[in-house]
């Protein structure tokens, strides 16, 4: 079974859409299973539906509101650079209307609605694929996987959101008794889902770089310490990820096709700049027109070492 597996990086979704839309319209992949993080399982709904541009122009035309009830930040673009401070009036307005968070990120859940139909979600169904979304269930300090074949279309919805959600720059997500945010804070790279749900060959991209050392700026203010420390983190999360994933490969005979982001498009992936965000998209599309992905296979051999290829 054939698997595309997307990780999360919020803003950075939009290479990923064009990566996918090379896999799907240029190299005719058919994928079963779909499964994504954060950014990664808003895309795979409409990617299973085989509906490319209608996540191409989301993502392509996308504003802050469109993302943020209330935004926590503020943004400022000077000569081509970000800066970003606090938005201390709407961080008070959250802490006014005794929110958890310091922002609110219920726009979101509504573009969804929008956008994502009860009818494309039955779709998914009647054309025999499967979308698994990962969150993190920070009441039981568990992640877990979410599956359009075990819940109906508005729970699912609510899996999506809850994938998605940066806390505390966005909304906790109640459900069942617990609180869910962003998949990304224990498995950033679902890959290792997919070889669990039978996946004996996996297409993944990664929004982060392959190798190479990241040469940030210095850090200016709190806020910037805060969303460093994040994206330290999460590389983190995503480094073990790939790890943990290869080795089950292994064991499982499983091919793992690799596709990285060439350079850092972003240090600030919660900014959402369509300009920025239709030139990543474009990029994603146009790489692997003319490079390689990375393979992963290992054959397990019981009297000689393991070969990679």
């Amino acid at each position: 079974m054939n698997a595309l597996v997307i990780s999360g990086g919020g803003s950075k979704g939009a290479f990923a859409g064009g990566v996918s839309e090379y896999l799907l319209k240029i190299q005719k992949k058919d994928y079963k299973l779909f499964v994504g993080t954060s950014t990664g399982s808003l895309l795979i709904p409409f990617l299973a539906i085989g509906d490319i541009e209608r996540i191409k122009k989301i993502y392509t035309t996308i504003k802050q509101e469109d993302i943020f009830s209330v935004c926590p930040i503020t943004i400022k673009k000077e000569n081509g650079i970000v800066k970003t401070g606090i938005n201390h009036w709407g961080i008070v307005k959250q802490f006014f209307k005794r929110q958890k968070t310091l922002g609110d990120s219920t726009n979101l859940r509504l573009l969804i609605k929008e956008n994502f139909t009860e009818k494309d979600f039955e779709l998914i169904r009647s054309l025999g694929k499967e979308i698994v979304v990962t969150v993190a269930n920070l009441t039981t300090h568990q992640i877990e996987h979410k599956s359009s074949n075990d819940c109906g279309y508005e729970d699912f919805c609510d899996w999506l959101w809850a994938s998605a959600n940066l806390v505390p720059l966005m909304s906790l997500v109640s459900k069942n008794g617990c609180e869910y945010a962003d998949g990304g804070f224990g498995n950033l790279i679902p890959i290792e889902q997919a070889i669990r749900k039978g996946a004996t060959a996996i297409d993944v991209i990664v929004l982060k770089i392959k190798d190479g050392v990241y040469n940030n700026p210095p850090l200016r203010n709190a806020l910037d310490v805060f969303f460093r420390t994040y994206d330290f983190m999460l590389n983190q999360i995503a480094l073990d990820d790939i790890l943990i994933a290869n080795l089950e490969a292994a064991s499982q005979n499983v091919t793992v096709s690799f596709y990285h982001i060439n350079r850092v498009l972003t240090t600030h992936s919660y900014i959402f700049d369509a300009d920025d965000m239709r030139q990543w998209w474009q990029e994603g599309y146009e790489m692997f027109q003319s490079k390689e992905c990375t393979k992963h296979y290992l054959t397990p051999k019981s009297n000689s070492k393991n070969d990679f290829s």
